[in-house]
């Protein structure tokens, strides 16, 4: 059975474990990733039992704007509803917000269409990274 919580403690083996189930190369830092989500602004993760299964994540202003930074679910576990249910948990928490943004790889456009993201055809997302040097 799937539970689901509000926390934003983790261990960095079940964050490294739950990332690199994805190819989420943020998972070779799961020291860095554990110290992260204690900064987030709203976590919801699923469990079955003690084993962390999904995680969402999201960065806001307070008041306006919000940013979901982080959906991910265990392959093992995909089909499930786990992503559905995590998104649900987090667009709650953000019903008042103006704006709720995220950048979806192309694969996801459909299942963040389900929430009504749209993508925004006159913006182009930028990022600079150092994970990959």
């Amino acid at each position: 059975m799937i539970t689901y919580k509000d926390t934003r403690s983790f261990s960095s083996a079940d964050l490294e474990r739950l990332f690199l189930s994805v190819d989420w190369a943020s998972g070779a830092y799961p020291h860095r990733l554990q110290h992260a989500l204690t900064h987030f602004d709203a976590v919801r993760s699923a469990w079955n039992s003690t084993r962390l299964v999904g995680l969402a994540a999201a960065m806001d202003d307070g008041e306006m704007t919000a940013y979901i930074h982080y959906v991910l679910v265990d392959p093992a576990y995909q089909g499930q509803g786990i992503g559905t249910e995590l998104m649900h948990r987090l667009l709650s928490h953000y019903r008042t917000f103006l704006r709720v943004s995220l950048i979806a790889v192309n694969e996801k456009i459909d299942f963040y269409g389900h929430f009504g993201f749209v993508p925004d055809s006159n913006k182009t997302p930028m990022s600079l990274t150092s994970l990959w040097n």
